[in-house]
This record gives structure tokens, sequence and C-alpha cells, in this order.
């Protein structure tokens, strides 16, 4: 079964990541943090004052590389599929300066990581699907969140990537290091 239709760009291709340049602060770096599903990426994204992150779900759907619908749920095989056709695509995207919120990732190591404690990140689920819903797992998928979240923490550890309780100290923490290094 091809869920993905032959659309995902693996190239710099051009029209696709300048919608999302023109979108926001143009960086000359680009960064990438990691957060599980539910840990208020798209919230951060969507509020944020001073356009300087976009949302790693609307990079990867506009390249191709996650599938229409809910992916997250037609098995790990699945899931690692998009999770590396994602880590392409941010790849590029960090080339071109952009800084991505999201929570697809295989072998790409993120410059920094949200976990925010589990109570928390549960209650923004169930609190995403009380209210707007946009995707993402729900509170009958909490096996596969503690999966993920265990996943994140080990390959962070792994790799030495600082790890935040939340989206905020993320995002302050990459501003410091650009600001410092600029």
């Amino acid at each position: 079964m091809d869920i993905f239709k032959g659309k995902t760009v693996f190239s710099e291709n051009k029209e696709v990541y300048d919608r999302f340049i023109n979108s926001t602060t143009p960086h000359s770096k680009g960064y990438f943090i990691l957060a599980p599903s539910g840990a208020g990426k798209t919230h951060y994204v969507k509020n944020q004052i001073e356009k300087n992150w976009i949302d790693g779900d609307s990079l990867w759907y506009s390249a191709g590389a996650h599938p229409d619908g809910p992916w997250w749920t037609m098995g790990i095989d699945v899931i690692n599929e998009v999770d590396a056709r994602s880590d392409i695509i941010t790849q590029e995207a960090k080339k071109v300066g952009l800084w991505i919120i999201g929570a697809s990732n295989n072998w790409l190591i993120p410059d920094a990581v949200v976990l925010p404690p589990r109570e928390v990140n549960v209650e923004y689920i169930k609190k995403r699907e009380n209210g707007e819903y946009d995707g993402g797992l729900k509170s009958d998928q909490l096996e596969q969140l503690d999966s993920h979240r265990e996943w994140i923490r080990s390959m962070a550890e792994k790799n030495n990537v600082p790890i935040f309780d939340s989206v905020s100290e993320a995002t302050d923490y990459i501003m410091k290091i650009y600001s410092n290094n600029n």
C-alpha cells in the first residue's frame, strides 16, 4: 500500500521551503526541537509573537513526508518510514535557516528536546481532544505516547541533547544559542 502517493519532495525544492521562509523570521542557521504528541508544539507556534518557529507537521505535510490521515495508527513500519522521510525534510529545512518544532524523528539528532512531565503531557492531550482537535495521539493511545517519550529520552541522553520541560524553555535555549553565535 502506497500511502504517500509519490508526493514526497526529497530535494532542495525551493517552492516548498520558500513558503515557510516567507512566513517566518529569517535565520542564518536552522534548528529542530523534538517533542512528543501533545507537548504544546502547535499551540506555541500559533501563539508566538515573533514568527521564529514553524510547526513540523505543516512542513512535512507540504513536502509529502507525512501522508494524509492518521498515519501514526498504521503500525511501527509506517511510523518509522514517515519519521525517516520527515528527517530528510527537516535536514533540508535547517539548511535554509528554518526553525522547526515537531514530533517526527527517526535518525536526525535534534538541537533540543521537550519532555513535559507525563501528567502535563496527558493533560494537554485531553485538553486538545475537548477543544479543537488538530491531530496527534488521543488519550486512548497513552501506551504509544509512553513508548515515544521513552524513545525520545533515550535518544536525547545518548546524543547529549538538552531536555526541557516546556516548549518555551527549549525555544529560549535555542534563541540564546543563536544570539550568541550571530
